[in-house]
C-alpha cells in the first residue's frame, strides 16, 4: 500500500492511499502544498489535480478519511463533524472520492488553523 506524509503546522501525519483511480492521480501529482481552509472539523485545500466523481463517491465519511472533492478540486482531510453533519461523524458538502486514510488518531488536527501551510509528499517505498 502506498503511503503519503502530511506536514501542517508542527504535525507530521502518515496516511495510506487506497487502490483507486483518484489515489493514483493524486500520488502521481505529489508533492504539493497549499493553505489550509477549515470547515468544521475538515481541513481542505485546492490542488492542481482533476478527477471525475467515482461511482463510490459519497457524502458520509469517517474520521481520518482523505478525500478529493471533484467540484472544487480540493484535497480534504476529515476528522470530525462538519457544518452539514447530522451526527458526530464527518459529512462532506457534496460527494467526495475517498482515496486514503490517516494512520493513527486525528485529534491533533483540531489545532490546525485557517491559513496554515500544508505540504503533502510521497513516502519512499
Amino acid at each position: 500500500m502506498k503511503k503519503i506524509k502530511i506536514h501542517v503546522d508542527n504535525l507530521e501525519i502518515e496516511a495510506d492511499l487506497f487502490d483507486t483511480p483518484t489515489a493514483k492521480t493524486i500520488e502521481e501529482a505529489l508533492p504539493f502544498e497549499g493553505e489550509v481552509n477549515v470547515w468544521g472539523e475538515e481541513i481542505y485545500f485546492d490542488i492542481p489535480v482533476s478527477c471525475q466523481q467515482e461511482p463510490e463517491a459519497r457524502e458520509e465519511v469517517e474520521p481520518g478519511d482523505l478525500a478529493f472533492w471533484p467540484t472544487g478540486s480540493a484535497f480534504c482531510i476529515f476528522f470530525g463533524p462538519t457544518p452539514v453533519s447530522t451526527d458526530d461523524k464527518p459529512r462532506a458538502y457534496s460527494p467526495v472520492n475517498v482515496f486514503g486514510h490517516i494512520n493513527g488518531g486525528t485529534s491533533s488536527l483540531k489545532t490546525v488553523s485557517y491559513g496554515a501551510k500544508i505540504i503533502i509528499e510521497k513516502v519512499a517505498d
